[in-house]
């Protein structure tokens, strides 16, 4: 298997589970929050930058909302 397969199988796997993948960092985050609630703006920004990662990714590069999946909220700030 070449790299450009194995690009596109991740691609595809992203797209499939974005949803899934985006709940889960919702979960982490608000656990990551719990326990660090005075650094809930860099958990936030983080949060945010994953799920952009993800978009962007899943997405073949366009930057939106895959499967469906909603935007996240602003981040807030802490």
């Amino acid at each position: 298997m070449n790299f450009n397969q194995l690009k596109g199988k991740a691609q595809d796997a992203l797209t499939k589970n974005s949803g899934k993948i985006e709940q889960g960092l919702d979960k982490a985050s608000g656990m990551a929050k719990s326990r660090f609630g005075k650094q809930s703006g860099k958990i936030d920004t983080a949060t945010e930058k994953a799920k952009s990662f993800l978009h962007k990714n899943a997405g073949g590069g366009q930057g939106g909302a895959p499967g469906g999946g909603q935007q996240p909220p602003p981040p807030q700030g802490g």
